[in-house]
């Protein structure tokens, strides 16, 4: 009972922390009348309240020589206060106008009075000697001297009393803000912001994810059962002397997990979790972000056992010297230093595992990789079929779908699965909450299988712009250029099969073709070759029809060029250039300012890569002019429809002879419907220059 006790109370506190006192709001009152008596002090002239004009010696001249004050008082030899007779007041209102103050009702108020700057006390005796040879009358004043301390200290000192203040009443207000007590307990103040900000999230009430709501990346969660294993029942490793590697770093492409993977490793644990980004460690001041993480470590020892997770830690953590803009003693270094020294300080009783988060960790450095630091790196791949299937199925779980398996619009999560080819878990989610939206756009009351293929295309490809003006001559252009690809696509063996094209603008795109590409593990030369020669076609075809070219292949002459570099000086797939690879894995040559070769080898390069691209726009010609009638009718349909399906190029072309019948019913899904691909180098064949 005492231990469920003590392990409520950081519920308690944490619960408490994001809430305001109950004394916070009488504070503000407080700071407020301050504030207001400071400034009344300050500028409220401290006598009697009644309003005052200051004037000139023109307009006080009149005054005396008509005899119209009542009396003249001279305060520290400075100013004279000069009060007008209220009989005179009341008889010439528009001369006195400017000291006649007004009520919220409309009645007359209290009267003012005129200051007026004698300099000193001898200039204004002979000013007033002028008026009385003029008048013939004696003018007297008084002198009073105002000795008000606080006045004076004000004067000096109240700007910086002002200014300390509003920094104090700010700084409080951060620290409420990052979670500290407010009452100046640590490090508070103007110099809070050192302190560390991360997220916590409690055992047993935040943090309920666990390995149920991560959907495949069965590999990874393989891995890390160890971590959550000793987190559980560290005994059982320590007793045979062993220790628990005190880093996991999470390396793979965006979206794919490893945040969602790292919090369900902590609800499994059972045990607190802080979670910080990596550029929350990087400030413009020198020795903040070393501050932080120090404060972050002694929070987890605090909360230990526990889970330390840095997203994107290659803010941090790229390699020293390697930046290329700042120098080796910069802010970041220091950050990483204080990290690597921290990491390496954990006993092997401390039981706090730091995991991490990068989608390049080819740019770490070498010493935080080390072992007894991030020495197990696990690789969160993007999802293959199967974990698409059961991604979906999670997200799947609050929408409102049509349950008829015998309906047209069913969903089925294979069928979807198999059109998203390379699609990560939250490009997954993305889709299902872009259908949900597609449905409620229509006023549907379910979504149905049509919805979610719309997202998709909207994701891949762009929202359509059929408002967009082109001419005829354009519009067939583009019905060519992307009758050109779809059809050599077609007829290769290797290339990509076609599932749907359009020359509706979506995106950037003047025309869009969509593949299905086959999930490859290893790509043949054959294979990447045949791809080049589906890129070629769209100019290919517009040679070959119009005799002239346009600049609406950049795209498809950009990929293509940069597929045969690859070829060249990546894979080894020259015979002139030979088995040589100049690709740099660890990426320590990113700022390098010289080539892996020699200018000899370079000119090599670009010959072969030229050949390449030539070679494969060639094939791509005489594909097209000996399939140039059917060319002719797909553009035609094309052109008509604005968009066509594999059964409309099929029932052209003739199926394709080396495809299974597994393999047409994969791509074919339904008959009617429209699929899409998720393969980034197909998703845009003809782009707006």
């Amino acid at each position: 009972m005492a231990q469920q006790d003590n392990n409520q109370q950081p519920n308690k506190l944490n619960n408490n922390r994001g809430k305001r006192p109950k004394g916070a709001r009488v504070m503000y009152i407080v700071y407020g009348i301050i504030m207001i008596g400071i400034a009344y002090l300050f500028f409220g002239g401290g006598g009697s309240g009644s309003s005052k004009q200051p004037i000139t010696w023109d307009r006080l001249e009149p005054i005396l020589e008509r005899q119209d004050y009542e009396s003249i008082t001279v305060v520290n030899q400075e100013v004279a206060e000069i009060r007008i007779k209220h009989d005179v007041v009341k008889r010439d209102t528009a001369t006195y106008r400017d000291i006649i103050s007004r009520t919220i009702s409309g009645g007359t108020g209290p009267q003012g009075y005129y200051t007026y700057n004698v300099g000193t006390l001898d200039h204004f005796d002979r000013e007033l000697a002028i008026v009385e040879q003029k008048t013939g009358r004696h003018i007297s004043y008084k002198i009073e001297t105002n000795n008000s301390i606080w006045r004076e200290l004000l004067v000096w000192f109240g700007p910086l009393l002002m200014l300390i203040f509003f920094f104090w009443i700010m700084s409080s207000a951060a620290r409420r803000q990052m979670g500290g007590d407010g009452n100046g307990g640590g490090f508070g103040g103007i110099f809070g912001f050192g302190r560390s900000n991360a997220k916590q999230y409690d055992a047993t009430k935040q943090n309920n994810v666990s390995f149920k709501d991560v959907a495949g990346l069965a590999g990874a969660k393989e891995e890390v059962m160890e971590v959550v294993d000793f987190l559980k029942n560290p005994k059982r490793y320590t007793d045979l002397g062993g220790k628990i590697p005190k880093g996991v770093l999470l390396v793979g492409p965006p979206g794919t997990g490893k945040t969602l993977l790292a919090k369900a490793v902590a609800g499994e644990a059972g045990v607190p979790f802080f979670s910080m980004s990596g550029s929350d460690f990087v400030e413009m001041f020198v020795g903040v972000g070393a501050s932080r993480v120090r404060g972050l470590f002694e929070e987890a020892k605090k909360k230990a056992p526990c889970i330390v997770f840095i997203d994107e830690i290659d803010a941090v953590g790229r390699a020293r010297g390697k930046n290329g803009i700042t120098g080796g003693n910069d802010e970041r270094e220091s950050t990483l230093n204080q990290l690597l020294t921290e990491m390496d300080g954990f006993s092997s009783t401390t039981n706090v595992i730091v995991m991490a988060a990068t989608n390049r960790a080819d740019v770490l450095d070498k010493a935080l990789l080390r072992a007894g630091r991030f020495d197990r790196q696990i690789y969160v791949e993007l999802p293959d079929l199967e974990e698409r299937k059961a991604i979906f199925a999670v997200h799947m779980k609050g929408l409102k779908l049509v349950k008829d398996k015998n309906s047209e619009a069913y969903v089925d999560r294979a069928f979807l699965a198999k059109q998203t080819p390379g699609f990560s878990g939250a490009d997954i989610a993305n889709v299902c909450n872009e259908a949900a939206l597609c449905a409620a756009r229509k006023n549907k009351k379910e979504i149905e299988k049509q919805d979610f293929l719309d997202a998709v295309d909207r994701i891949v490809g762009g929202l359509e712009k059929r408002t967009k003006v082109l001419t005829d001559q354009e519009k067939h252009t583009i019905a060519y250029h992307e009758s050109g690809h779809a059809s050599v696509s077609w007829l290769l063996r290797w290339a990509n099969p076609l599932v749907k094209v359009t020359i509706v603008p979506r995106g950037k795109a003047l025309g869009a073709a969509w593949y299905l590409p086959e999930e490859r593990q290893i790509t043949t030369y054959e294979q990447m070759f045949d791809e080049m020669t589906s890129l070629m076609a769209g100019r290919a075809s517009e040679e070959i029809v119009y005799g002239k070219i346009s600049t609406g292949a950049l795209n498809d002459i950009e990929r293509a060029t940069k597929m045969a570099q690859a070829l060249v000086t990546y894979y080894g797939m020259s015979p002139e250039v030979g088995n040589i690879s100049f690709y740099d894995s660890t990426g320590q040559s990113e700022w390098g300012l010289t080539k892996p070769f020699s200018e000899k080898t370079a000119e090599t390069i670009d010959r072969e890569v030229k050949r390449m691209v030539e070679e494969a726009y060639g094939k791509a010609k005489e594909l097209l002019l000996s399939h140039r009638e059917q060319l002719d009718q797909l553009a035609a349909q094309l052109y008509d429809k604005e968009v066509l399906f594999r059964e409309d190029l099929e029932r052209i072309y003739g199926p394709r002879p080396w495809e299974t019948p597994e393999t047409e019913k994969t791509a074919d899904g339904d008959a009617d419907e429209s699929e899409t691909d998720r393969d980034e180098e197909n998703k845009n064949d003809f782009e707006e220059v």
